[in-house]
């Protein structure tokens, strides 16, 4: 399977989200700058998940970048993983306007618990494809943050606390997705940033 089509199909996909996100707000009704910062919280959710989106698509392009072949099992997988993201532009508008309620940051930290896990298995998917052909390329994808972190039996404790937290302060949900994006962000292999080094502008 030409991986290439899969990488193209993926961008714009996750393109559309973006788009789709930003639609949510709204254009305020009045001149006044009061009426802008009425829109505060949902600003505050954009931000976070368009950065989240931005880690998200830098980590799926690496990863695809250091595979050597595609398979069925990939395109599906990576149809679910896309599946998953195009919920958050409804978790990120609902988060936004309700930022306070537990109903709201329940179902973005369900989007967000079901995303890491669709990116872990497409992960486990290309890092396995990838076992025989390019052995030092699997365990690249397997060392990748997300990846290993999920292996992580703490990680599993860390959801149950952040589910009884939510309950009490709800816009914990929201932080800790940014303390996520700056740890997976400076986690990043070197070799990823030299990707970008070698495209011809």
């Amino acid at each position: 399977m030409n991986k290439g089509r899969l990488e193209a199909f993926s961008d714009a996909v996750i393109a559309i989200i973006v788009t789709i996100m930003i639609l949510e707000f709204k254009t305020p009704e009045t001149p006044e700058i009061k009426a802008l910062l009425e829109n505060g919280p949902y600003f505050f959710a954009y931000i976070i998940t368009y950065v989240f989106v931005g880690v998200a698509w830098y980590n799926h392009y690496y990863m695809f970048s250091l595979t050597k072949r595609g398979t069925k099992r990939i395109y599906w997988l990576n149809n679910i993983w896309l599946l998953s993201m195009s919920f958050l532009p409804v978790a990120t508008a609902w988060t936004g306007r309700f930022i306070n309620e537990r109903g709201p940051e329940y179902f973005y930290y369900v989007v967000h618990l079901i995303w890491l896990l669709a990116y872990f298995f497409l992960s486990d998917a290309l890092a396995n494809a990838n076992r025989e052909v390019a052995p030092e390329r699997y365990q690249k994808i397997k060392a990748m943050p997300i990846y290993s972190t999920i292996t992580r039996p703490y990680f599993w404790v860390i959801q149950v606390i952040l589910l009884v937290a939510i309950y009490f302060f709800p816009p914990i949900e929201l932080i800790f997705v940014m303390v996520e994006i700056y740890t997976i962000g400076n986690r990043t292999d070197k070799e990823s940033d030299q990707l970008f080094g070698r495209l011809q502008i």
